[in-house]
């Protein structure tokens, strides 16, 4: 049997690339499965650090489940390196979350920055424009995701503290349970985490530091697979093409931030949970004695298949309408 070059494509990429890659089928080739919005999404993140934030809210904004509504900018640490003016992070990061949505071509999404200080817990723009949303009445609940430090929504629980009630928080963060200890979300606003985590009014999803270790996406897999799709994944790959010099790139980057969209929009029903007690976070990351009355659902276990090729789907399906 003579398989030809064509022949040796299909077989290894299987045929809704090769369809994605000869760029010969259309939405309007068959017809779609229907689907609707079914929440609304607060994107909270620190996007001028680790591009993984970026991924995130790309999936995010693509996704047909849910009406991305506003987009929050929290600062980075200023003790670790950064490759931005340490004291205009959390703009730099808003103006690169514009972008995104810009080069993807859709709609421009309300996109505010926060304090460019973290554990600053006044009424920043960013905190006023999240209770605005959590107090505007929709008939779609509400979802806050957070792939960085907590200042944010901290500072607009302060703020209001009655959006607790109005709004469900997906967290990526904080040490395992049940000893805890050191996580860079975590600490880079502890006063925040213990804010947010402390509130027996707030309905929250914590994904700590084991399970969202388990998002890897090989460095093979990105040239491979995400970015020949679109001139806007060549865009967000370069953004994976200059570490800083004291990151030794492995086989695999850590995408970290990316479960916010499987748990809190696609489909939590393929990954795990378990429900423990709230504890208090001492001043080293580690928790302490249990809140009483506090309860926070904690995932142990995400569906990375999933999470990742609904994202290539999705990114496919966008450039092949663009």
């Amino acid at each position: 049997m003579t398989i030809d070059r064509r022949g040796i494509l299909a077989a290894t990429m299987g045929a809704g690339a090769m369809l994605a890659l000869r760029g010969t089928a259309s939405a309007a080739d068959f017809k779609t499965i229907p689907q609707r919005p079914s929440v609304r999404v607060i994107a909270d993140n620190d996007y001028a650090g680790d591009p993984d934030s970026l991924v995130a809210l790309a999936h995010q904004v693509l996704s047909p489940k849910a009406r991305t509504v506003l987009v929050t900018g929290t600062a980075l640490d200023r003790k670790f390196p950064s490759q931005v003016p340490a004291d205009q992070t959390a703009r730099i990061g808003a103006g690169v979350a514009t972008e995104l949505v810009a080069r993807l071509g859709l709609p421009a999404i309300p996109t505010v920055a926060g304090s460019e200080t973290l554990g600053d817990l006044g009424p920043s723009p960013a905190a006023r424009a999240i209770v605005a949303e959590a107090m505007r009445e929709d008939k779609l609940p509400l979802v806050f995701t957070c792939g960085g430090p907590l200042t944010n929504l901290a500072a607009a629980l302060e703020l209001e503290p009655r959006i607790a009630g109005r709004l469900k928080v997906f967290w990526i963060g904080g040490g395992d349970y049940s000893s805890g200890g050191w996580e860079y979300n975590l600490m880079a606003d502890l006063p925040a985490a213990q804010r947010v985590l402390g509130d027996p009014a707030l309905e929250l999803t914590q994904v700590p530091q084991s399970t969202y270790r388990q998002m890897q996406m090989s460095i093979a897999d990105m040239q491979v697979r995400l970015r020949p799709i679109s001139p806007f994944t060549q865009w967000l790959y370069d953004r994976f093409t200059s570490p800083p010099d004291f990151v030794d790139v492995g086989g695999a980057w850590p995408m970290g931030d990316t479960p916010t969209v499987v748990l809190g929009t696609l489909s939590p029903e393929s990954s795990t949970f378990e429900t423990v007690p709230a504890h208090e976070i001492k001043d080293d990351g580690s928790y302490g004695a249990v809140i009483p009355g506090r309860r926070l659902r904690v995932c142990t276990r995400i569906d990375a298949r999933l999470a990742f090729d609904d994202f290539l789907a999705l990114l496919m399906l966008h450039a092949r309408k663009s």
